[in-house]
């Protein structure tokens, strides 16, 4: 059996798999990338992409429907099969971009490497070789470096059969008929409550929570948390908090549920089907681990370096990035690490890996994003630090828009310094807000750096600069004249201050 040979493979196309590929090229490289099954992995299918692309049609819809802002919508309709065929148009545009660049560099030019998509399973045989099994035939390639990226899967629940008929995870929404008629989604993370929040916003479902604690999104702080879980209650969402999941019984019709709660008591709810989303494992089965000396971690991941080496780093050249790293599993994390593996192979790196201020978005009503710390990491790292509340209904483009809900919660060292260390807002744009106070963080920003900033009027960014000036006393509407709207407070290890 010939083999081929390359200066680089990748084990996955998703954001980390394929953003590597691509660096590598423009280092003059040779790049093989292999993916099992679909390309781009659940960045693009049955995860990132198509998931934000249903959010994004549910508000649509939800916005439609809407009879608050002073129209009202007649003869809306939505069928889930279109949806579906606009959820698949989403992925499948992203694939042919894709599919255009990798066909675009399959032969190497004076200034670029190339790169060759092998459809198939691979599996390393040495250090310097894999197997690459596919439906047609089995393959061996050589290479200098390898990075695995292959990315994660949803978490199974311990006594739960998937069948991706009724009982369902992320992966069988797609083979969905119809809008349920009554759903139950089991796990109250980021995911369940972005699948909560789909559902609920298309009013064709009645929406049921398994919420195991008294939170939902139990690792942020209490006022986000209750924001959450508010929302979801006011979209229609039936929250069942302390509960735990006993059985599912399948029966000809509907799926019998039986919860038992904290306080002893127990319920029994019909559904037409149960949504799984307890998380995501790493995809690391079967792909010749043993045969190359690397060990999973107790917790199934693979153990990393500074820059993604899965040993010594000069005497190594198998590398892991995205999901099966054990750093956060967002899309921007395993992006970061391909490439930055690929600077550190080929390149100069510029700076360190630094995994402090990955943003957050969470898909809910409305969006929510995140940065750097909260309280409970500040107060649970013994930082002392000031915080400042500032709500959306006080600022102007948010009153224009008629979507108040929401806040901007900026947290700063309370030690002399007034360093930036971490932000939450909940509202229009939160995405876009987040980044200027990601970047300040990066930058070990301060009060003082930022405090000079103009924003344009109106715009959203500009509740980030009164509640920045809500720090120093300083913004226009005060904290006396609005108390439930505008809060600053103050946390030492020794005590809580209220200002």
């Amino acid at each position: 059996m010939s083999i081929e040979k390359y200066d680089l493979v990748v084990l996955g196309s998703g954001p980390a798999g394929f953003s590597a590929a691509m660096r590598a090229i423009d280092f003059g490289k040779s790049v093989c990338l292999v993916e099992a099954q679909h390309l781009g992995g659940a960045g693009i299918m049955n995860g990132a992409l198509t998931s934000k692309a249903m959010w994004e049609l549910s508000r649509d819809y939800s916005i439609a429907s809407s009879v608050m802002r002073g129209y009202r919508a007649s003869g809306l309709n939505v069928d889930y099969k279109q949806v579906q065929k606009t959820i698949m148009q989403a992925a499948k545009q992203k694939q042919l971009q894709m599919l255009s660049q990798i066909e675009t560099y399959a032969e190497p030019t004076e200034k670029f490497g190339n790169i060759t998509l092998k459809h198939g399973w691979g599996k390393f045989i040495d250090s310097h070789t894999i197997e690459v099994k596919s439906e047609k035939n089995t393959e061996l390639v050589h290479g200098d470096n390898f990075i695995i990226a292959t990315g994660s899967r949803p978490r199974p629940m311990p006594d739960v059969e998937i069948d991706q008929e009724r009982i369902i995870d992320s992966e069988g929404i797609m083979n969905l008929k119809e809008f349920p008629e009554r759903m139950i989604i089991l796990g109250s993370g980021i995911i369940g409550c972005e699948f909560a929040t789909i559902f609920s916003n298309y009013n064709q479902t009645e929406v049921h929570l398994l919420d195991r604690q008294h939170k939902v999104i139990p690792y942020e702080d209490d006022d986000l948390s209750s924001f959450v879980s508010k929302n979801l209650e006011n979209n229609g969402v039936i929250i069942h908090h302390t509960a735990n999941l006993r059985c599912i019984r399948k029966r000809p019709d509907f799926l019998e549920v039986v919860l038992d709660y904290q306080d002893g008591h127990s319920k029994v709810i019909e559904v037409d089907v149960a949504l799984v989303a307890i998380g995501r494992i790493p995809n690391l089965d079967n792909i010749g681990l043993e045969n190359v000396g690397i060990e999973r971690t107790d917790r199934g991941y693979l153990n990393i370096n500074e820059v993604c080496a899965t040993d010594d780093f000069k005497a190594c050249n198998v590398f892991a990035a995205g999901d099966v790293s054990g750093h956060a599993q967002l899309y921007s994390v395993g992006e970061l690490q391909g490439r930055y593996i690929v600077e550190a192979l080929y390149g100069n790196l510029e700076y360190p890996l630094d995994y402090s201020n990955m943003s957050t978005l969470m898909f809910f009503k409305p969006e929510v994003a995140a940065v750097g710390l909260n309280e409970k990491a500040c107060q649970k790292r013994g930082i002392p630090y000031k915080v400042a509340t500032y709500s959306n209904s006080l600022v102007n483009r948010a009153v224009a828009m008629r979507a108040i809900d929401g806040f901007i919660k900026i947290i700063v060292s309370d030690d002399g310094k007034d360093r930036i260390l971490g932000m939450r807002a909940a509202g229009p744009q939160a995405s876009t807000l987040i980044t200027s106070i990601a970047y300040q963080i990066t930058q070990k920003g301060t009060l003082k750096d930022i405090r000079q900033n103009v924003h344009p009027h109106p715009s959203i960014s500009e509740g980030v600069q009164e509640c920045l000036r809500v720090f120093e006393e300083k913004s226009i509407y005060k904290p006396k004249a609005f108390p439930d709207l505008i809060k600053l407070k103050s946390w030492k290890p020794e005590k809580v201050k209220e200002a």
